[in-house]
């Protein structure tokens, strides 16, 4: 295969389109032709989200340049040449006109392709046929599972358009390739392949670094970590792979996402846990400083909004939605024994929380727990939300989490936890990840892990564990028999010793 085959078959299956789009609107020209990113992303040698990134206006650079405005030309050339050669509107099929007038909302300005869509006249969902309200990444979907009649599936592909004498385009209607080189050479061997696996990607990777640097362990710790952030854009992508929902990379988001200084921060309080117990029994105590594995991991598992965020204002929670919240918290009572839900803040007043903190204290405040008053919701923005956005990406670093833990190999073990957690921390305003741009995401998957924390917490309080300090995101001091209630180990699903320490005086003997 020759280094432009790909893009050559690419440009091949484009069948005939009803218009010539403006050429400087890249998204259009792929929309137009019916191409998905993830088709320009294989051909490209990149993944998806960058082809999203490109659409929004960063522009590739050096071979990737080259490569990208090849194929624009490519389908600009080729959607010519299909308009000058398509058949009159006599001659067309009553399908073919069927398709052209079916019922479909335009999009509205700045909304991407895969953005989630309302509709304004329901259509029958792709994957149950029942009518649906909305549209995601092109089709009719229902966005709550427990609406769709079908089971989870891969999402349906759009049809192969018809292929005619005309349809196909003589080598001259192909701008020159560029010359070669490295260039030339950039799109060889593995830019074609379809990875082997979520599994294979990351044990690939360790072994391929350890190759590079002859077995040189802490070479190769240092170069995995510099590439961690790439590293799990691909596997993500790749977990992505049959999801019946797009990742909608670089949203629109409100000012209260934003930092409000280059060096500040955002509106957003995530309800860190920064809490110590006032107050001990007489005595003196033997605390363990328990850590909690994988914390940021477990957080992946959180409602996440799939598109824009919309503002809304009132007091109700629609639980199909996730976003940010501006509420008035409850009043904490409890604060000698456990650490208010919504962390150390001693400013009163309103604040915007996230969705996990937002459902914590609403889980509190219900008549299992009765433990505070329901917050106060005076507005929010959110999107329709799914809880198992990130769960195949989960699962592929928690697994090769355990296998690396079962094997001793901890080079594996530290590239796992630098992708993960460099993945939660990079994907809001930062200059180290620039495919995806979701704070939002940041906030939730943070404030979930400390919600993780609180939950723990409160586990250890309800078995009688006296809990003594509750710190970060992994950090739980407890008083007690805590091998009763929590199982050790190195699993994300088992705490480990962190410390043992003690505290207070010996009450001396009458």
């Amino acid at each position: 295969m020759s280094d432009y085959d790909a893009i050559d078959s690419l440009l091949a299956s484009v069948g005939p389109q009803a218009q010539l789009p403006t050429p400087d609107l890249r998204r259009s020209l792929r929309e137009r032709a019916g191409l998905s990113k993830a088709q320009v992303a294989r051909a490209l040698g990149v993944s998806p989200s960058t082809v999203g990134g490109w659409e929004t206006g960063r522009d590739p650079a050096g071979d990737t340049r080259t490569k990208y405005a090849y194929l624009l030309e490519g389908l600009s050339a080729k959607l010519t040449t299909d308009t000058d050669t398509a058949a009159p509107p006599a001659e067309q099929s009553e399908a073919q006109r069927a398709a052209r007038t079916a019922p479909s909302p335009p999009p509205q300005p700045g909304q991407d392709f895969d953005e989630v869509e309302t509709l304004t006249v329901s259509q029958p969902c792709v994957l149950c046929g029942a009518l649906a309200g909305q549209r995601v990444a092109g089709f009719p979907q229902h966005l709550d599972p427990s609406d769709c009649q079908a089971a989870p599936a891969e999402p349906p592909k759009l049809p192969a358009p018809a292929q005619s004498p005309q349809a196909a385009v003589p080598p001259a209607a192909h701008p020159p390739r560029p010359a070669g080189g490295k260039g030339a050479d950039l799109l060889r061997g593995r830019a074609f392949q379809e990875p082997s696996g979520a599994a294979d990607l990351i044990r690939e990777a360790v072994q391929g670094v350890l190759a590079e640097h002859q077995g040189d362990v802490e070479a190769a710790s240092a170069a995995l970590l510099k590439r961690a952030i790439p590293d799990a854009m691909r596997l993500l992508d790749e977990t992505r792979k049959g999801a019946r929902y797009d990742v909608i990379a670089h949203p629109w988001v409100p000012d209260i996402l934003k930092k409000q200084t280059s060096r500040g921060a955002d509106q957003i309080w995530e309800a860190r846990p920064k809490w110590t117990r006032a107050t001990l029994p007489p005595g003196r105590h033997e605390v363990t400083a328990l850590d909690i594995n994988g914390a940021y991991l477990s957080a992946l598992k959180t409602h996440l909004p799939l598109g824009r965020l919309e503002h809304s204002s009132g007091f109700a929670h629609d639980r199909r939605r996730a976003g940010v919240h501006l509420i008035t918290p409850p009043a904490w009572e409890h604060d000698a024994v456990l650490p208010n839900p919504i962390g150390q803040r001693d400013e009163p007043g309103p604040l915007w929380v996230t969705e996990p903190t937002l459902r914590l204290l609403l889980r509190l405040s219900g008549p299992k727990y009765r433990l505070c008053e329901p917050p106060q919701i005076h507005e929010s923005y959110t999107s329709g939300a799914t809880e198992n956005l990130l769960e195949k990406f989960r699962i592929a670093l928690k697994d090769a989490r355990d296998t690396a833990i079962a094997d001793g190999d901890e080079l594996t073990l530290e590239y796992v936890k630098a992708m993960y957690s460099k993945f939660v921390s990079t994907m809001g305003e930062s200059n180290y990840n620039r495919e995806l741009y979701r704070t939002d995401w940041m906030h939730l998957i943070r404030s979930q892990a400390f919600v993780n924390l609180w939950w723990k917490a409160h586990r250890a309080y309800d078995e009688g564990l006296m809990v003594v300090r509750a710190m970060g995101t992994d950090e739980l001091h407890v008083i007690g028999d805590w091998r009763a209630v929590f199982p050790e180990g190195r699993a994300v699903t088992e705490v480990k010793v962190k410390d043992v320490y003690t505290v207070g005086e010996a009450v001396p003997p009458e």
